[in-house]
């Protein structure tokens, strides 16, 4: 029996593949040449500067990837902005950018009973609403508590009192799962169980995950 009623899962780099692991698929559509991007992110934080300013509260996520879309526009030739270079990497939306482990232990959960919801701060932001509904795994959670909607992005404490509210569920009966080291310790600060998800080693995280809801 799991200790938790519900898994509230953070959606990019958690289920969805993360942008520099899609860097190839950037490096054809903008005529690039083949390995043209060099940093990393959360794959590698010792190839990315900027990555590493991030995690260090230096600047937001959004402000990161609106300097990394104008660099890669810039590699180009063009003026490129965030939704502009996450079109080019997820547009048209498949379920082959959701990590197969995420929809695996997501059903193992749904089968045992819990309940599966997504926190996220960007989706809607970066891909627009209509997006989610070319993604069939976004289709089988219970809830999508996206933070673009009012703009109160985690770590903010209101961020997760919204996903209680919508969720029904007390933050102690969650399990959070997050790639940003300051959400996982803003959650755990409020009472929530919260797990970093390492993206260098997806398979491995996930297996975690796993392990700890007992599924």
């Amino acid at each position: 029996m799991s200790d938790f009623d519900v898994l509230l899962l953070d959606f990019g780099g958690v289920c969805l593949l993360n942008p520099v692991e899609l860097h190839g698929r950037a490096e054809a559509h903008f005529g690039l040449e083949p390995g043209a991007l060099t940093w990393l992110g959360p794959v590698d934080p010792s190839t990315d500067f900027l990555w590493r300013d991030m995690i260090a509260g230096d600047l937001t996520e959004r402000e990161y990837w609106a300097q990394r879309a104008a660099e890669v526009g810039a590699l180009s030739g063009r003026e490129l902005s965030t939704a502009g270079y996450m079109s080019a990497l997820y547009d048209p939306p498949s379920d082959d950018l959701i990590r197969p482990a995420a929809r695996a232990t997501v059903e193992r959960a749904l089968a045992a009973g819990l309940g599966v919801s997504i926190l996220t701060n960007d989706m809607r932001a970066f891909h627009g609403r209509e997006w989610e509904h070319g993604i069939d795994f976004l289709a089988i959670v219970d809830h999508i508590v996206d933070c673009s909607d009012t703009d109160i992005l985690k770590p903010d404490p209101r961020a997760f009192a919204r996903a209680e509210e919508i969720v029904g569920t007390a933050a102690s009966r969650m399990l959070f799962v997050d790639d940003q080291p300051r959400s996982v310790a803003a959650a755990e600060e409020l009472g929530f169980t919260a797990m970093w998800f390492d993206i260098s080693d997806p398979a491995a995280a996930w297996h975690q995950v796993a392990a700890r809801l007992g599924v």
